[in-house]
């Protein structure tokens, strides 16, 4: 057996690592870390084993045939529980486009498909080689494909929202379960089926990169402009007489002095740390790396402490010059998780 497991372990496991590998190597804004994308991974194994566990308890409860109910109950349990750690990592502002939604979302899927293959590794049903190239190719990435789905879905119908309706999740779910449901269904031979994914997934997922840089770069150029134009008022003899400077004046009335100066420095800081963050994309645009240093540490605590100071009705008070929406927060992640 062991000679045998030696074959199969390979063709059921690699190929959906290596097609995340991929992924992360044409990333060319590298918005993904490493040590991310492998507690994704490890989040996908996580709900692997509690939908196994869920499934089993169904399957019993239920006295559906097993076959049906991977046709109709599986995907409905699987997608689900596999996008809650991609609306975890949402809520958390782990994401800002396209490109890191697809690679996350297939991340959650990758750990989903190399913790169920591993466990069919050791089962006597399984032993054909051909049914490891299904898995391995075939249902392994549709794993991967369909989360990656339900993510780009989810970027795109909440990317202007700071407070998400749960609903605007709902459609990206429903076509990652109908995909996943008609890859089970096997209205082709598997290996066609296999071979369909195969076909199917790279042009989708590549299309939805170019898209991504794309825009990613647009965004990038005209934010940079808006933060040096704010950052010139903030710094300028006339501050009092522009949008920001007044709008800080009347604020004078609803707070204290001193929380009216931390709301200035947190401003000016904040705008300082956006520009920082969009430098370091447009760097890794051009190729280069850019390391984060002891100066940079410090203001991101500074400006923690600064939010504390100010207190949540102040910064509610301040949103609309502080231009915070998911990607504003999302880009400081880029360089604070250095």
């Amino acid at each position: 057996m062991f000679p045998e497991i030696l074959v199969r372990a390979p063709v059921g496991l690699l190929p959906v690592l290596l097609f995340l590998g991929f992924l992360l190597w044409i990333d060319s804004y590298k918005l993904v870390t490493l040590r991310d994308t492998l507690l994704v991974i490890a989040g996908g194994a996580l709900v692997a084993a509690i939908a196994y566990l869920i499934n089993s308890d169904l399957v019993t409860r239920s006295g559906m045939a097993f076959y049906d109910y991977a046709r109709f109950g599986a995907p409905v349990i699987e997608e689900c529980l596999k996008g809650l750690i991609v609306v975890l990592l949402f809520r958390t502002h782990r994401i800002g486009f396209l490109v890191d939604a697809a690679i996350f979302g297939f991340a959650v899927g990758a750990g989903f498909a190399f913790a169920e293959n591993l466990f069919y590794l050791t089962t006597e049903d399984h032993r054909h080689l051909a049914v490891w190239v299904v898995r391995g190719f075939g249902t392994a990435i549709m794993h991967g494909s369909a989360t990656a789905i339900f993510a780009i879905f989810a970027q795109v119908l909440t990317e202007r929202n700071m407070r998400i309706n749960p609903l605007l999740y709902l459609p990206g779910l429903l076509v990652a379960v109908a995909l996943h449901s008609l890859f089970n269904h096997f209205p082709l031979h598997p290996i066609m089926m296999t071979l369909a994914v195969m076909l199917l997934a790279p042009p989708l997922l590549a299309y939805v990169f170019k898209r991504s840089a794309d825009k990613i770069h647009d965004w990038l150029e005209l934010d940079f402009d808006a933060d040096a134009l704010l950052l010139e008022q903030l710094n300028s003899r006339v501050f009092a007489q522009t949008r920001v400077g007044q709008f800080l004046h009347d604020l004078r009335s609803a707070f204290e002095g001193p929380v009216v100066v931390d709301m200035l420095c947190y401003l000016r800081l904040h705008t300082e740390l956006a520009m920082r963050a969009k430098g370091a994309l447009l760097m890794r645009e051009e190729g280069f790396e850019v390391a984060v240093g002891e100066r940079t540490r410090a203001k991101f605590a500074e400006l923690a402490y600064l939010e504390r100071s100010i207190g949540k009705t102040g910064m509610l008070a301040m949103r609309p010059f502080l231009r915070i929406e998911r990607k504003a927060l999302w880009q400081m992640h880029v360089i604070d998780r250095k």
